[in-house]
């Protein structure tokens, strides 16, 4: 029998965390093998052509709101070429009264400057992007094709080699290497490293080499809503995307002068049904009642014309999983991306590229990363007792408990 194929470094998942991550590591010199059960790239959640791009501002964990800051940064340097920036406003809480001085405070404790994020009442905001709410304008967010991206990553490379209709099921350590099993239990290929970014499949390849992982499933459906010319909502569609309860990107006139407008989405926790549910647009539909500020709106006017549905995979603790799995020295983890993928995988990218060649981290430090955050992102963090591999960072790990919300919230 001839022995299977060999590859020092191997990515499982061709998505956009899997295709970025391979894309830094030919732009390193890195051979690189990419394996996927599709037969071409961004063929699950990442097939999104709407998603959105900025850092996190609320008053969430710590730990997020330094990482997506870090993660934005790289993100608009790796696809500044396709970094479609139309600018993204999140308006104030109803419940909450604007305070320009607070809120610029806690914009400043983010490290995010006026070229970042800005503290708007209403009257500048009607200026700055037309919205008339009181809130943060983020002049740089934008919106990104996954799918675009994560091919674009992965066009021919004399260093890049692509397996595809090659699903991998098991994983199991062969003296130094590593071998990946296919569902008649084939060895396909064999490896030094292992990177796994397969989503939530990353959890049944994870159990098969005796590690479980707490990733949870959440389906969210995304809305294209058609309004006609002459509807009172025209005088509402925005000219920019805003992201809240929910999100929505710029309306577009269409060539009749009837508008396209994307609004999304729901968050149903537990849930992988791929299917159109006329419940999650009427769900969008309320969403973008409240995204506008326009609670007298005519929901029926908001004609569903076509949907996106994706099933996101998410961690415990609402952060990504990325880095060396420690107890299985070789394999290396990027998970549970959530409804940031834009933004995690850039991140992604940098982060395993330098575990992986064990160098780097001088850079990794200056890019913002310091020995916290990568704890806080480390596979380490969910096993009692585990320590992260000793490295520049030292051994860092901690215990989250797993938290996941009990309603339905926006993405």
């Amino acid at each position: 029998m001839t022995s299977p194929q060999h590859h020092d470094i191997v990515v499982i998942g061709a998505g956009i965390a899997g295709s970025t991550i391979a894309s830094e590591l030919l732009e390193r010199g890195q051979s690189v093998c990419i394996i996927d059960a599709a037969s071409s790239p961004a063929t699950a959640c990442s097939s999104h052509a709407y998603a959105i791009a900025h850092p996190h501002v609320g008053r969430g964990a710590p730990r997020l709101l330094r990482l997506t800051r870090i993660a934005f940064l790289m993100a608009r340097a790796r696809w500044g070429t396709v970094w479609n920036q139309h600018g993204i406003f999140q308006p104030v809480k109803k419940d909450r009264p604007f305070d320009r001085e607070v809120l610029a405070n806690h914009l400043k404790s983010l490290e995010l400057d006026q070229g970042i994020a800005q503290a708007l009442n209403a009257d500048e905001a009607i200026l700055a992007c037309g919205i008339p709410q009181a809130g943060i304008w983020i002049p740089g967010g934008a919106s990104l094709s996954l799918a675009d991206l994560a091919t674009a990553q992965l066009q021919a490379h004399p260093l890049l080699t692509c397996l595809w209709n090659s699903r991998v099921v098991r994983l199991e350590k062969r003296g130094d290497t590593w071998a990946l099993f296919n569902p008649v239990d084939v060895c396909l290929i064999t490896a030094s490293k292992v990177i796994i970014a397969a989503a939530l499949e990353t959890k049944s390849l994870a159990a098969s080499i005796g590690v479980r992982l707490p990733l949870r499933p959440v389906r969210g459906q995304l809305s294209i809503f058609s309004v006609n010319a002459n509807d009172p909502w025209t005088k509402k569609l925005p000219r920019t995307a805003i992201s809240g309860d929910g999100y929505c990107l710029p309306a577009k006139m269409l060539a009749d002068g009837s508008y396209q407008w994307i609004v999304g989405s729901s968050f149903d926790e537990g849930q992988s049904d791929l299917q159109d549910w006329t419940s999650s647009d009427d769900f969008n539909r309320e969403q973008a009642k409240g995204l506008l500020n326009y609670a007298e709106g005519n929901s029926a006017a908001l004609q569903k014309s076509e949907s996106f549905v994706g099933v996101r995979c998410v961690a415990g603790d609402r952060l990504p999983i990325i880095g060396a799995l420690t107890q299985s020295p070789g394999i290396y983890l990027a998970t549970a991306l959530g409804s940031r993928g834009a933004l995690w995988s850039a991140l992604a990218a940098k982060l395993i590229a330098a575990q992986v060649l064990e160098d780097d981290f001088a850079l990794l430090t200056r890019l913002g990363f310091a020995a916290d955050l990568v704890a806080a992102l480390a596979p380490a963090r969910f096993f009692a007792g585990a320590l992260a591999a000793p490295s520049a960072f030292g051994a860092l790990a901690s215990n989250s408990k797993p938290i996941l919300p009990s309603a339905p919230k926006a993405k």
